[in-house]
Parts: C-alpha cells; structure tokens; sequence
C-alpha cells in the first residue's frame, strides 16, 4: 500500500514522473499534464492485485502513460515537441477539486484521472482544461453528466455489454439466466447489461440475486447449483462488480453452460495475451517496463500517453487551446487492427473489444456480420440517435 499524502503536498508543485526533454525547437512549448488518482486506492490493494481479477486494475496506471510516453520519444524530439507528466494524488473529492485547480495555475493544458464518477466530475467543474477519463466506465459521465471538455479512454459499461450482447448472438446463445450481487454499483451495471441485451434480441429467461456472506444462514445466497437450479438457458451472465463471486461460478452451474459479464468470458479493452496487430510487442514493452502484465487499465493509461503525445505533435507552439482542440481530431493506433478516435456526441474513444476467458482472447468485437451506416465501432455503447449529453462540444 501507498503512503498517504494530503493533497496540499500536491497543490504547488509538480512531481515530473516523466519528463520528455529533447532539444526542443525555439518557440515550442511545454505540453504539462496531471494524473490525479486516488491516495491509498484500495483497488491497489496487495490483496487484491494478488486475486488478479479479471477487469480489475493490476497497477498504477502512470506506467501506462510512462511505457507511452517513452515510446513516443523519438517523434516528439522530431517535432521539437516536449510533455511533461505530473502526478497528484488526492486523498478526498475535495483534495481532487484542489489538485485541479492548481495543475491549472501550474500552466497544466490537460489532466488526466483515474477516479470514481463523482470525484471526476468535480474535476471537469473546477477547470476549463481538457480532462482524459482513464479509468471510470459510468455511463452517466457519458451521457446525462457528460461535459464538453471530457474525453474517456476506458470503454464504458455499455460497450462492455454490448460486445458480450453481440458476442451471444452470434453464437446463438440467445437465451440467459442473470446473476446479480446486492451492490449499488452492480444494480447500474445490471440495467445495462438488460440495455444491451434487449438491443440485441437476446432473453432472459429469469434474474436472480446473490449475496456473498460469512453468515451461515445466508450461505445459500451464493450456492451456485442453487443460483442456476430451475431454468433452461443457453448462458449465464453475472454481473459481479467486486469479483469473487463470479469467477468461482464457470464449472459450477446446473446446465453445462458458459459463464460470461464478470466471470468466464468477459469482454475488455486488453489483454495481455492478444496476438494480433503488434499487440504482443505492445504488452511485451508494458511487460519489461512495469513488471507485470499489461490490463485493460493500463492499455486506456497507454492510450492516454500517446493522446499527449498526438496532441504535442500535431500543434509543438501550443498554445493550450490548440492542444484541447487537437484531441477530439486525433486518430490513434490502438494495436487492435483500425484507427481510434473520439466520439463527437459523447468523448468516447470508438474502439473494438477483446473477449477473453482470462487465458488467452477468444474473439472479438464488433462481432462479425454487425453492421453500421457510419463506422461499425460505433455498435458498441450508446450511439449517435440515443445521445443524452447536453454540453455542445
């Protein structure tokens, strides 16, 4: 675990964990951004980094940014373009809200957060600078609490959901027995997975809740034979926020059917055994530099980096309100076989997702034979017609 710091550590100066200094070419500027994260994260946990769940963070996301950043030395001394990284950890929202503003006083162009819905929000409100979501999937800050300056590198929820959606159908699995825990967090999660699952024509035939617990009269509420008892279904799909639950569940149902949302199949941003377009040099580098395996965190927090380094490039003078403008028009290399970019109506990074049983990524998404007018990535999360963001960008 970290050692906690408040956040008037942070609120004056800059902690340069990368500094990209090449002979920068005269009138060019320094591209400064934040990463403001949680102090003392419980999802850093060592507890929890050693469950190694799937979906779950494996590390701080700076070394996302770092391997990124690092790798895009060579353009950026060729553009006499220069970033710089600045870390600030806040121990509260309001220690967020503090960091915020003053990175912004620092001369900070863009911050970037790896913080829960609320705490991000008061982030975007307390700036007029560009703000990269690393790592919350809420749909909210998509859609009715989105704003203008708000850029999203982790796929939302709704994407996640919908490629396990099409993922089904095209394996016919079409009808489903859902498994849901007590959380407030899983109850949002669940409605979208039923979002999802009425986009696409799927079924399901019965929800039931589950309840992991050390009391014996409640030992039941997470029997998995219980759970699956009653039903015919072609898959069973949990939704599992916390993860202990669900990835006990595969081998263990009624029906010898497959386990897919937080358990089983489960449908990310990265995997650090996907084999195709580069992605094996890209989580090798990962590898090498951090010292573990690369997560779908650590690959938003490695597209992140190279947004800087995008933006950097493609504007080296500056000033910041052309480097806010660069980032809704940049096109990006995600290793995953086609140009990423953000959404105009909602700040999401358009991107395909990997399935994955944890060993190795059995498919991909948008599934084959989904069709688009525009742009087929576009099939995953809320699309154009279901906008809900009222900020103009």
């Amino acid at each position: 675990m970290r050692t906690r710091a408040t956040a008037s550590c942070f609120a004056g100066a800059w902690l340069m964990a990368v500094a990209l200094v090449a002979p920068v070419a005269a009138g060019a500027a320094v591209l400064k951004a934040t990463l403001i994260t949680p102090d003392d994260d419980p999802r850093l946990e060592r507890s929890r980094l050693e469950r190694a769940y799937l979906g779950h963070p494996g590390g701080p996301l700076s070394d996302g940014l770092e391997v990124a950043l690092e790798e895009a030395k060579f353009e950026l001394e060729a553009a006499g373009a220069e970033v710089a990284l600045a870390a600030a950890p806040a121990a509260t929202l309001e220690a967020a809200r503090a960091a915020a503003v003053a990175a912004e006083k620092n001369g900070a162009a863009v911050l970037l957060t790896d913080l829960p819905a609320e705490w991000t929000l008061a982030v975007a409100d307390a700036v007029k600078l560009p703000v990269l979501n690393l790592g919350d999937a809420s749909d909210r800050l998509r859609q009715q609490d989105c704003r203008a300056r708000m850029f999203h590198l982790a796929p939302s929820e709704r994407m996640r959901s919908d490629a396990l959606a099409q993922t089904l159908v095209s394996r016919k699995w079409s009808k489903l027995l859902l498994l849901v825990g007590g959380s407030p967090q899983d109850a949002l999660r669940a409605a979208t997975a039923q979002a999802s699952i009425r986009r696409y024509g799927l079924q399901v035939v019965a929800s039931k809740p589950f309840k992991l617990s050390a009391d014996p009269r409640e030992r039941d509420l997470a029997n998995p034979l219980l759970l699956t008892a009653g039903n015919n279904y072609d898959a069973v799909w949990v939704v599992d926020s916390d993860g202990e639950f669900a990835r006990t569940l595969p081998y263990r149902t009624v029906l010898p059917r497959p386990v897919v949302g937080d358990g089983g199949l489960v449908a990310l941003a990265w995997h650090a055994q996907f084999e195709r377009y580069g992605a094996p040099q890209v989580s090798r580098r990962f590898t090498k530099a951090a010292k573990r395996p690369m997560t779908a965190q650590d690959w938003a927090a490695w597209m992140a980096g190279k947004t800087l380094a995008a933006v950097a490039i493609a504007a080296p003078k500056g000033p910041n309100t052309a480097w806010a403008q660069a980032i809704g028009k940049s096109t990006l290399d995600g290793s995953k076989g086609t140009s990423l970019s953000f959404r105009a109506w909602d700040g999401q990074l358009r991107q395909p997702m990997l399935l994955t049983d944890g060993q190795g990524v059995i498919a991909q998404a948008p599934a084959e034979g989904v069709l688009h007018a525009r742009n087929v990535l576009d099939t995953l999360g809320a699309d154009a017609p279901e906008k809900l963001c009222p900020n103009a960008r």
